[in-house]
């Protein structure tokens, strides 16, 4: 059977015992704060375990993608994997541990007919039920072994969660495989036995001090390693030589032109290359973008590792990208996020590689010199400080200094290391603070007895409210007067306090005695809005009655701006792909700063798309509502949370059109339709680090301001440069009558008698008529009495001015018939007054002989 086949019989079996097959969720736990990534088949139905959520059926089953990254350095050998698929049946409160055993039993001996002389089963220690049942499938009770906690209890995953004692079924490739000693049996260690089916009876929740209470009812959560199972079924002992690793493996042959199975060391080499890239093709694949923290962390781990262990084998050049492109190929009709965003997983690869590649000699070099130099001094460890410098100045993992170290026989300073990296985040951490006025938090609650402020502001831009508290340099006062600075917190209010990237409203605070101008809102937890700003006229008191009043246009602009940037967010999914996700924003009334996860810069072509589409939805006035729900439901429908944010059990969703093009767990001021943002506009595009982008926008009165102000300077830009071509224009006709000037000067030698009349006939260079008239001046007035022609070739034509002075005209010579006829010989015709005229021809070939012909005409 192929892994495919294994995948889909497993499936098939258990549709038909009544379970409902759920498709694969993303390595990113959708709702589980515990995990980094997704470790485990039963990731998706803890809610169900722990009864938060009701189930589609009490009867489940899948194959979850998982990702386990306690696994990546032991990647190489016949078993462990980072990335690998989690076949698995489910029970929530329904059957239990006799069905769970015997469907196991069945499906391994009669569907995948493995023999049940190879299969081994452990237990837990004082699981007595467990055993009787196994013996009543059938096993032998010499192949029935009990262990404890560290084999045979599974969970939770993550700090917290479902748990309980495991029985798993071990097949047995034979003594000749094995470590040879007559103690071998499984969870021995060594290659001869290799666990294909976890079945955990989950009865208990474990907290996070692993404190352990029955759940109200016991569960069924089991998981069968399809790469193991493909193995066994496939007859090999190691899970790189199935069909699930074989493609990938001849793409690593042919990159490098080393044969798999030659030499054990470039065996392991090419093993660590299929299988890295093949998580890196996924990770990439649910959204995980390489960067220095969490997910992304691992992500880049496995890129340089897999980086590494290419250039051993000769590959200077990035290469990761071919053997993902061969995962795709592979299980792209497993999984369609593969095959959809392919460009994107390349592009990642690639760039993250070639990235690497720039530093990785540098980076060796360096990792070599330090060890030679230690092997001098008698020493064979690498300081913290060492280990830290690669990290932070050539971007080696501190677990690939490692790696390679111990390759020599090195080992790492770890503590140094990650005492140097807390003195960073510190440091970090200095540069980030910034000074806040009101401090206090969670203090000021407890001195002041208050627990929190009614806001009403989605509704009302005006109230009614009293006075509870108000502070003046952080201490309680009962009044304030005019002039003084101060903290005032009210009973209820309408004024957004600063949250989720949105700035504070302003406005004012009026009562009979005074009035309060508001500067910014801000929020203390766990939920006091405090206005800060300054007594205008008169005093306030604690205990007024007064009214609060939201600055109504500056709160409109900041909620143009908002909406926007969940359009924004809506476009930038549709145009670069799904993997995007705020990772950070600012909306203020002038301008809004959306922070998202994306790994290259924007082409032009990209943002002016993005633009169009957010204006296009501005345009159909779509309807922005909001409602209050439980977070898993709104997750289970589709909202977009923001990146590692924190959410309570109640949240409030942020829909933009009854047919919901965007949906956001949002607690900000939003416009009631699209189209009261007017317009929106991309002022830039920027970088804000490894895989995060910035895009600043305006939108309404602010894009207003700001067209107008682009505008103002793009005149200002013209009104100048027309001066400045107007300038030069002046200079070059200067300098083309000085030019002119000369040559008529220059011709003057060229005049000639005929019967009694002063003739002057040329050919000059390209002019314009209007420099033909300043030489003809020059000349009429140079010779007095003279009759002169002049032709020339002016943009590919002829052309001709003809001058007669006021003498010779008296005596019947006529500029208008001998500039005609001269012409004429052109093709072209021309005329004018007897002392001045021109004309244009079509053939400047004939220029010369048309000039010839002045002579004849006097």
């Amino acid at each position: 059977m192929t892994g495919d086949e294994v995948r889909a019989a497993f499936l098939s079996f258990f549709e038909k015992k009544r379970h409902k097959v759920i498709p694969s969720s993303s390595l990113i736990p959708r709702d589980d704060p515990t995990l980094l990534l997704t470790s485990a088949g039963m990731v998706p139905f803890k809610p169900y375990f722990l009864g938060e959520a009701v189930p589609p059926s009490p009867r489940l089953a899948s194959c979850q993608k998982c990702f386990r990254t306690t696994d990546i350095t032991s990647v190489g050998d016949p078993s462990h994997l980072t990335f690998f698929e989690m076949l698995g049946n489910f029970s929530v409160g329904d059957y239990f541990k006799r069905e769970a055993i015997n469907w196991a039993w069945e499906f391994v001996t009669k569907r995948l007919k493995l023999s049940p002389r190879r299969l081994w089963v452990t237990i837990f220690l004082d699981d007595d039920e467990s055993f009787r049942i196994w013996r009543e499938a059938g096993v032998p009770e010499k192949r029935i072994l009990r262990f404890g906690e560290e084999d045979n209890f599974w969970g939770p995953a993550g700090d917290s969660g479902p748990c309980g004692p495991c029985s798993e079924i071990h097949y047995d490739f034979g003594e000749k495989v094995g470590c040879g000693k007559p103690s071998c049996a499984p969870n021995c260690g060594c290659a001869r036995f290799s666990e294909i089916w976890n079945l955990v009876f989950t009865q208990y929740n474990q907290d996070k001090d692993g404190n352990r209470t029955l759940l109200a009812k016991p569960n069924i959560d089991t998981g069968m390693g399809l790469e193991r199972t493909a193995a066994v079924v496939q007859g090999k002992t190691s899970v790189y030589e199935t069909d699930l690793f074989v493609p990938l493996l001849d793409c690593v042959s042919e990159l490098t032109g080393k044969k798999y199975g030659s030499n054990q060391v470039v065996d392991n080499a090419m093993r660590v290359i299929a299988e890295h890239a093949r998580g890196i093709a996924f990770l990439i694949a649910d959204g995980v973008i390489p960067n220095n923290e969490g997910r992304g962390y691992v992500l880049r781990r496995l890129l340089r590792r897999a980086s590494l262990f290419g250039r051993r084998l000769g590959l200077d050049k990035p290469f990761i990208k071919e053997i993902a492109k061969a995962t795709i190929a592979q299980m792209g009709h497993i999984y369609p996020e593969l095959a959809q965003r392919q460009e994107f997983i390349l592009q990642v690869t690639e760039l993250e590689e070639a990235r690497f590649s720039a530093t990785l000699n540098t980076g060796l070099e360096l990792l070599d010199r330090i060890m030679e130099e230690a092997s001098g001094e008698g020493v064979n460890k690498i300081s913290g400080e060492q280990a830290f410098k690669l990290y932070d100045t050539y971007g080696f993992p501190v677990e690939l200094t490692e790696e390679v170290a111990a390759e020599r026989g090195f080992s790492v300073d770890s503590e140094g290391f990650e005492k140097e990296m807390e003195g960073q985040r510190e440091r970090a951490k200095e540069a980030q603070k910034v000074e806040v006025t009101l401090t206090a938090g969670a203090g000021l609650n407890t001195q002041l007895n208050i627990k929190g402020t009614d806001f009403v502001g989605y509704d009302e831009l005006r109230c009614k409210s009293t006075i509870l508290e108000m502070l003046v340099e952080n201490k309680s006062t009962a009044t304030i007067k005019d002039g003084q600075e101060a903290s005032v917190i009210l009973e209820a209010t309408p004024f957004y306090a600063e949250m989720g990237g949105q700035v504070g409203d302003t406005g004012e605070i009026r009562s009979p005695s005074g009035r309060f101008l508001v500067t910014n809102t801000v929020r203390v937890p766990p939920d006091i809005i405090v206005h800060r700003g300054k007594v205008a006229e008169g005093s306030l008191s604690v205990g007024d009655e007064v009214e609060a009043e939201v600055d109504e246009e500056r709160r409109l602009d900041i909620a143009c701006n908002h909406t926007a940037t969940h359009l924004l967010q809506s476009a930038l999914r549709q145009v670069l792909g799904e993997h995007v996700q705020q990772r950070g924003s600012l909306v203020a009334p002038d301008r809004l700063r959306f922070d998202f996860s994306h790994l290259t810069a924007l082409t032009k072509k990209q943002l002016a798309e993005v633009n169009k589409i957010v204006n296009d939805k501005i345009r159909q006035n779509f309807r922005v509502y909001a409602d209050g729900m439980p977070y898993k439901k709104a997750i289970d429908e589709g909202a977009i949370a923001i990146f590692d944010e924190k959410y309570g059990d109640e949240v409030r969703v942020v829909k933009i059109s009854e047919t919901v093009i965007s949906s956001e767990l949002c607690g900000g001021t939003h416009v009631a339709s699209t189209g009261e943002i007017g317009f929106f506009h991309i002022i830039s595009e920027s970088s804000i680090g490894s895989g995060l982008r910035r895009i600043e926008a305006v939108t309404g009165r602010g894009a207003e301001a700001y067209i107008n102000e682009r505008l103002s300077d793009l005149q200002e830009i013209a009104d100048n440069l027309e001066a400045k071509l107007e300038k030069e224009r002046k200079q070059s006709l200067s300098l083309e009558r000085e030019l002119a000037r000369l040559r008529a000067e220059s011709l003057l030698g060229q005049a000639e008698v005929i019967k009694g009349v002063t003739v002057l006939v040329a050919n000059v260079p390209s002019s314009r008529l209007e420099i033909l008239r300043e030489m003809s001046d020059f000349l009429r007035d140079k010779l007095k009495s003279a009759i002169v022609v002049l032709g020339t070739a002016y943009e590919d034509k002829p052309a001709f001015l003809a001058v007669v002075t006021p003498d010779l005209v008296a005596k019947g010579y006529n500029a208008g018939d001998i500039v005609k006829k001269v012409a004429g010989v052109t093709g072209g015709s021309g005329g004018g007054k007897p002392g001045l005229a021109q004309a244009g021809g079509k053939d400047k070939k004939k220029l010369d002989e048309a000039l010839k012909l002045v002579k004849g005409l006097i």
